[in-house]
């Protein structure tokens, strides 16, 4: 591995490969909000897992873009 040079070219990624990760951030973000719930509440609704995994999956995907992360 040496110094780059002017003629270096950095892989563009695909955009499978952006596709998923970004499902794969949203789906790692709801399944942890939707435990959260279950750590608060011990006979949580459905509507309530299901807005928590909602605000999950929209706060990892903002905190995703606020560290740099690829823009989905």
């Amino acid at each position: 591995m040496g110094a780059l040079t002017e003629n270096h070219r950095c892989p563009r990624s695909t955009w499978i490969h952006r596709i998923s990760d970004a499902l794969l951030t949203v789906m790692i973000g709801s399944v942890v909000g939707g435990l959260v719930v279950f750590e608060f509440v011990e006979h949580p609704t459905g509507a309530l897992v299901l807005a928590s995994a909602a605000l999950g999956a929209v706060l990892a995907g903002a905190v995703r873009q606020a560290v740099g992360g690829p823009k989905f």
